[in-house]
C-alpha cells in the first residue's frame, strides 16, 4: 500500500526494513569504530554524510605544479565536473563519452593511477544541460563495499568496488536547462538520491542491497510571483536546486538536510517523515547546506538569498528558528567550509568571504589571487583552506576571521570544476583533461 501524505511525500510501508533506532544506533556505532578507516578515505563528494569539506589529515602538500610533486597523472576520455571518490587503494570517477551516448564510473589504482575497471550504460535520448556541465557531474559515493553513482536521466547504479554491477535503477528522464550535478549519499544501510531539478522533482532513499524505494518525497512546484518572498536576484526565469543533501546529529536524532527552491527541509533520514522547514531562499539553489555548532547554512546562487537556522525544530520554523537572512548575498556554486562558528566561502566571481555563522555578518572579503571564476568546493585541512578555481589554480589561505592570508598559489593549467579531495599525505583533482594525484612524497 502507498500513500501520499503531507508535503507531497509518497511512502511505502513494506519497503521500511529497519526500526528508526536500530538504524541510528547502528550509524553512530559504526562512525565511531571506523573514524580512523574514515580519515583514511574519502567516500563522497564533500568527504562525510554531513558534507563537512573537513580532513583531519594535516601533512598534505601545499605547493605543486605541472612538475612539482605530481606522483601521476592519467589522462580522461572527455571532460567532466564530478569530483572523485577514494576507498582504500581505490578512486572511483564518474564519466560521460558525449558521442557514444555512455554515462559510467571508472575505477583507478590509487598507488599508480592505471585504470582497474569500468561500468556503465548507455543512453541517447536528448537531455537538456548546460554547455559547461557535461553529463555523470554527480560525484559517486562508496563505503569500502559498494559504489552508487547518479547517471543523471539514465538512472542510479550501485557495484561492488570490484566493479560487479548490483542494481540500476531507472526514474525517468531529468528535465532542466541547466542539467543537473546532485551527488548521491549513503546512510546507514540507504542510498539518499535527489532525481532533479526540474518538474517533477523528488528525494528518494533506496535499499542499499536491491535498489528498491523505501521512501519518497515529491517536490513541491514552486512558481514565481511579482514578489517572491522580497527576493530581488536575476535567475532568468531559472528554477531548481542543485544541492546535494546532507545528514546531521540534532541532539539525539538524525536530520537530513536539503536546500530547495525557497527553502531548507530536513526530514528523519530513515522513514523519510518531514522534521521542519525554514523559508527565505531564492528559486535558484546551487551550494549545498552548511552544518556547525547545531546551525545550517543553506545559500542561494547568482545573488540569491541565504539564511542560518537552528536544527531540532518542528514544522515551519521560520520565524522560531531562522536566526539571520541576508538578501541579495554572495552564495555562488561551489560550498564553504566551517572553521571555529565562522564560515568561508567564494562567490562564483572569484572573491572569498568569511561570515559569521551565528549573526550572518561578513567579516570580510577579498578577491582571490589569479584565480578565474570558481566552481569547485572548499576543503578545510586543519588551519588552512585550499580553494580550486576553473582555471586549474588553488590558492591555500588561513582559516583565519580577521584577515585573508595567503599561504601558496599553485597552477596545473588545465579546466576544472571540481573539487579538491584529501586522502592520506595525497591530493586528488579532476580536471577536464586528466586525473592528478599531488603528493610530496
Amino acid at each position: 500500500m502507498v500513500w501520499r501524505g503531507i508535503a507531497g511525500r509518497r511512502y511505502n510501508p513494506a519497503m521500511k526494513t529497519n526500526h528508526p533506532l536500530i538504524v541510528s544506533l547502528a550509524f553512530g556505532f559504526m562512525v565511531s569504530m571506523t573514524a580512523s578507516a574514515w580519515a583514511q578515505n574519502w567516500p563522497a563528494w564533500r568527504g562525510d554524510v554531513a558534507g563537512s569539506g573537513q580532513t583531519s589529515q594535516t601533512q598534505l602538500p601545499v605547493e605543486w605544479g605541472k612538475e612539482k610533486n605530481v606522483k601521476w597523472r592519467i589522462k580522461l576520455p572527455e571532460r567532466g565536473n564530478s569530483t572523485p571518490a577514494v576507498w582504500g587503494d581505490r578512486v572511483f570517477v564518474t564519466q560521460a563519452i558525449e558521442g557514444d551516448g555512455w554515462r559510467g564510473l571508472m575505477c583507478f589504482n590509487r598507488a599508480d593511477g592505471k585504470p582497474l575497471w569500468k561500468q556503465g550504460v548507455t543512453y541517447k535520448k536528448p537531455e537538456r544541460t548546460h554547455r559547461t556541465n557535461p553529463y555523470c557531474s554527480a560525484s559517486p559515493t562508496t563505503n569500502g563495499k559498494i559504489v552508487v553513482a547518479s547517471y543523471g536521466s539514465a538512472g542510479v547504479a550501485c557495484y561492488t568496488v570490484e566493479g560487479e554491477k548490483l542494481w540500476h535503477r531507472d526514474f525517468g528522464p531529468m528535465d532542466h536547462v541547466w542539467g543537473n550535478s546532485a551527488s548521491p549519499v549513503l546512510f546507514g544501510d540507504l542510498v539518499i538520491h535527489y532525481h532533479g531539478p526540474g518538474k517533477g522533482a523528488f528525494l528518494v532513499a533506496l535499499n542499499q542491497k536491491d535498489g528498491k524505494t523505501v521512501w519518497r518525497f515529491d517536490e513541491p512546484e514552486w512558481k514565481p510571483t511579482s514578489r517572491t518572498d522580497g527576493f530581488r536576484g536575476r535567475t532568468g526565469g531559472v528554477i531548481g536546486s542543485f544541492s546535494t543533501p546532507i545528514i546531521v546529529k540534532a541532539g539525539k536524532r538524525d536530520e537530513l538536510v536539503m536546500s530547495f527552491p525557497m527553502e531548507v527541509r530536513a526530514f528523519d533520514p530513515t522513514s523519510g517523515d518531514e522534521l521542519w522547514r525554514c523559508g527565505g531562499l531564492n528559486p535558484l539553489v546551487y551550494t549545498s547546506p552548511i552544518f556547525a555548532d547545531d546551525i545550517v547554512i543553506a545559500m542561494g546562487g547568482y545573488q540569491g538569498n541565504s539564511v542560518g537556522v537552528k536544527v531540532g525544530g518542528s514544522g515551519d520554523v521560520t520565524e522560531s528558528k531562522r536566526l539571520w537572512r541576508e538578501q541579495r548575498h554572495a552564495g555562488g556554486i561551489g560550498t564553504g567550509v566551517v572553521k571555529d562558528g565562522k564560515l568561508y566561502f567564494t562567490n562564483s566571481g572569484g572573491v572569498a568571504f568569511c561570515l559569521d555563522i551565528k549573526s550572518g555578518e561578513t567579516l570580510w572579503k577579498e578577491r582571490m589571487p589569479g584565480q578565474s571564476r570558481s566552481w569547485g568546493s572548499y576543503l578545510l585541512a586543519g588551519d588552512l583552506i585550499y580553494s580550486l578555481s576553473q582555471s586549474g589554480e588553488t590558492v591555500v589561505f588561513k582559516a583565519d576571521p580577521k584577515k585573508f592570508d595567503v599561504v601558496a598559489h599553485n597552477k596545473l593549467g588545465e579546466v576544472t570544476n571540481s573539487s579538491i579531495v584529501p586522502v592520506g599525505s595525497d591530493l586528488f583533482i579532476r580536471t577536464h583533461d586528466a586525473l592528478w594525484c599531488i603528493s610530496e612524497k
